[in-house]
């Protein structure tokens, strides 16, 4: 059986849809980073998707290959998350999607090290005859964060949001976003086959102590 972080880490993958505390460790990602409306045909965001993916499956079946990386564990690929960000704006402003930056990430199985990363961006590059380079190893240490499961379209998360920054003042916390921690959200439904009313994404913001 594949071993799959959706369920086995629950408290990070599968929260509940009311507000939640939550203590997110440090972890490795497959990353790529740019700017622009996530949902332009053909755009940059589209583009990085087939990116991120294509390093994730290279490593995946690594198994398969020359390539056998220490400690390797067959898995389930863990969904696309992305962190978001608009500059001179606090949190994020739903009607201005050119004006997004991002950056687009999977997470990476522990076992997976920089050198093995660069190995996949190698062999990814040859095999499928396209340039990996814009993607890179980023470790990301989260910590302290509210969180909450967000089930409808994206345009209407400020709802969501709202009730978690209410949540967490009641707690006795305060936001505290900032350009090293960033709004999150992680995708599980894919909003190519899943109704916008029916699309599961959980939203994460991190928090201190007021």
């Amino acid at each position: 059986m594949a071993f799959d972080y959706k369920k086995e880490y629950k408290e990070f993958y599968l929260p509940k849809n009311k507000p939640s505390i939550v203590n997110v460790p440090s972890m490795n990602y497959i990353a790529v980073r740019g700017q622009g409306n996530p949902n332009e045909e053909d755009g940059e965001y589209k583009q990085s998707i087939g990116f991120l993916y294509g390093i994730a499956f290279t490593i995946k079946m690594s198994k398969k290959g020359s390539h056998q990386i220490e400690g390797y564990f067959d898995y389930v690929v863990p969904p696309l998350e992305g962190f978001w960000w608009q500059d001179g704006i606090d949190g994020i402003d739903y009607s201005r999607k050119e004006d997004y930056k991002w950056i687009s990430v999977i997470r990476l199985p522990d076992f997976v090290t920089k050198a093995d990363f660069d190995w996949a961006v190698d062999e990814a590059s040859r095999k499928k005859k396209t340039d990996f380079s814009k993607t890179e190893f980023l470790t990301y240490d989260e910590g302290l964060c509210v969180q909450c499961m967000h089930i409808g379209a994206y345009d209407d998360e400020p709802a969501t949001v709202r009730l978690m920054h209410e949540y967490m003042e009641s707690e006795g916390y305060v936001l505290d976003i900032t350009e090293e921690r960033l709004h999150h959200e992680i995708y599980l439904s894919d909003a190519r086959k899943v109704p916008p009313e029916k699309l599961k994404t959980v939203i994460r913001h991190p928090i201190r102590k007021a």
